[in-house]
């Protein structure tokens, strides 16, 4: 895991400190978490770091399947700019809803969004 971590991250040219800074956490944890041996980061914080450097989750949880999707390997080929994944989820609690809205189908994704908006105002 320390590795598909470490190049994940390369991958979107981030420092450790940058990546640290995007999921919340001190560059320490980082460095640990790509030091083989090291610490493992929660499924939350691995989680964040797939959005983040937009690899998909099951590879960096398991190293099983493509690193990217079909459609970023597209996007990637086009020319077009992937958005950054601030633009996706500013802190983890967006992250985890962001995950769970992804789950539903497309009517119940609807229903939510009319329920968030009722919430809103």
């Amino acid at each position: 895991m320390a590795d598909r971590i470490r190049q994940a991250r390369r991958l979107k040219a981030l420092s450790q400190t940058q990546l640290a800074e995007h999921v919340g956490v001190q560059r320490s944890a980082v460095a640990q978490w790509e030091r083989a041996g090291g610490t493992h980061p929660s499924v939350e914080h691995l989680a964040q770091i797939a959005v983040i450097t937009q690899v998909l989750f099951e590879w960096l949880a398991t190293g099983r399947g493509p690193m990217i999707s079909a459609a970023t390997q597209a996007e990637a080929a086009s020319g077009t700019p992937a958005p950054a994944a601030e633009c996706l989820a500013r802190d983890e609690v967006e992250t985890r809803v962001l995950q769970l809205i992804r789950k539903l189908s497309p009517h119940r994704r609807s229903d939510a969004c009319d329920m968030l908006r009722a919430m809103v105002g």
